[in-house]
Formats: C-alpha cells, structure tokens, sequence
C-alpha cells in the first residue's frame, strides 16, 4: 500500500476538445412592450403552484391564525 506522496503534482492537460474559449457579446438594451396584465414571458395567467409550494402556503396561513 502506498501512502499520499509528499511531493505535489502539476495539473492534467485537459483531453483535445473539451476546453473552449468563450466571448460575451452585449446585444444591447431589450425592451419588452407588454399590457398592464400581460406577462413579459408571454403567459397569459401565472402557473398553478407545485405541491410543496402549496404545503408550504397551508403552513404559513396556518402559523398567521
């Protein structure tokens, strides 16, 4: 059995193709022109809640009584 060596190692060159480089492009300002009740996404009416999420809501209104 060998133990940890006491002398540190350089870092592994990566294999050919999984580094890359990557550039940040500001497109500039987007703006969403949308109706009083209309959602910037584009829903007309907001998702119904998950099950956690309205557990969670149960307890709060329950610790408020």
């Amino acid at each position: 059995m060998s133990g940890p060596s006491s002398a540190p190692r350089g870092e592994r060159a990566p294999a050919p193709g999984v580094t890359w480089n990557t550039e940040l492009v500001p497109l500039g300002e987007v703006v969403v022109d949308c109706d009083g009740d209309e959602s910037p996404f584009g829903w007309t009416e907001l998702p119904k809640p998950n099950r956690e999420t309205r557990r969670a809501m149960q307890r709060a209104a329950r610790r408020k009584k």
